[in-house]
């Protein structure tokens, strides 16, 4: 057992069984063994791969994308521009590249943030983005700013602590983490009040307060300040039911409580919950689309054409661009919602109005 799961297993023997957010966090955010803590992660050498990572034209998609979000709200002289989660820098640097030579004022006016609590991967952003003089945050309220803000969140979201909930009959009980024969195991909690009658008996529904919470603050800064902000993330477009907790290492699934800090812990991220959260504060959400579909009406066959015409034999940008974009791949699995204003207009990608 790791360090971080010896240490698990005696706050569990002293203090009881612990929720499955308390071991998310744990796992992922411990100061001395967490996984988002001590490890890159990203990469054909890591744990798992992210659409930047895939195919530049990913992000110069979204960086155009802020732009003209930017535009719509007449172009403001300074505003905050936010990553959530911004891994290697790859997404943030072909945005700006594509957006310096479309709409440099854009880039002149952005004061660059990045969010992220990994000390490896932030050399990294530093080595990429530099030049940008980013801030480096370790959480979205660490900027404390009256600016608009245009932020993107990508593959964030579903690494958040999540709570889980098993009905039993006709109760509820939270699933927590407990000790069995010396290793960690689920248990039944005590009953709690959660209303959700329509799951069957068994099932497994997923929640996050801390996802949530964020949602409720980038929408409340909108609505104060002004901006947009972009989510995408693997997740469903209908609040359901179902165990989606799972753990990657070296790009396949391992146990979740195999090895505590060396994995990647992550759940599918529900959208309606986030949009919920979003105008609770007043602000105004897109409907919630695949990420095949938000990619192709932002331009990517387009782009796609240029790049296989200035490179003959161009096979695996190809191959890339079609995982992005096929249902049987990233196309569908991965969905993106926008927070904006509705004066804004429908923001590029989506074709569903704004749902106040």
């Amino acid at each position: 057992m790791t360090a971080l799961g010896r240490a698990l297993a005696a706050r569990i023997a002293a203090d009881g069984p612990i929720g499955v957010d308390a071991y998310m966090a744990a796992c992922l955010g411990d100061p001395e063994h967490g996984y988002y803590r001590t490890k890159s992660g990203i990469g054909a050498a890591g744990d798992f791969t992210t659409a930047p990572e895939i195919s530049q034209i990913f992000g110069e998609l979204i960086g155009l994308w802020l732009a003209d979000r930017w535009q719509a709200a007449g172009s403001p002289a300074i505003f905050d521009l936010v990553e959530l989660g911004p891994g290697r820098g790859v997404l943030m640097q072909d945005a700006l590249r594509a957006a310096a030579k479309t709409l440099p004022a854009f880039v002149g006016a952005a004061r660059l943030h990045l969010v992220d609590i990994s000390a490896p991967l932030r050399a990294e952003q530093r080595r990429r983005l530099g030049r940008y003089n980013p801030v480096f945050c370790e959480s979205l309220a660490e900027i404390r700013s009256d600016a608009p803000l245009f932020l993107v969140a990508n593959e964030f979201f579903d690494a958040l602590p999540a709570r889980q909930f098993v009905r039993r009959g006709d109760a509820w009980r939270e699933r927590l983490v407990g000790r069995h024969d010396g290793a960690l195991r689920f248990v039944d909690g005590p009953a709690v009040d959660f209303r959700r009658q329509d799951a069957p008996d068994g099932a497994v529904v997923e929640t996050s307060p801390v996802g949530e919470a964020i949602a409720r603050d980038i929408a409340g800064r909108i609505v104060r300040q002004g901006g947009a902000a972009l989510a995408i993330d693997y997740g469903t477009a209908v609040s359901g039911w179902g165990d989606t907790l799972q753990a990657v290492r070296a790009h396949k699934r391992a146990n979740v409580f195999d090895d505590p800090g060396e994995c990647d812990l992550t759940v599918h991220v529900d959208f309606p919950a986030l949009a919920a959260a979003a105008r609770s504060e007043g602000a105004s959400c897109t409907g919630i689309v695949g990420q095949g579909a938000f990619l192709a009406r932002l331009g990517l066959p387009v782009r796609l054409g240029q790049l296989v015409r200035a490179n003959p034999g161009a096979g695996e940008i190809v191959a890339a661009s079609r995982r992005l974009l096929d249902p049987g791949e990233m196309g569908t699995l991965f969905k993106a919602m926008a927070i904006g204003q509705k004066s804004h207009g429908l923001p590029p990608g989506f074709t569903d109005e704004f749902e106040a």
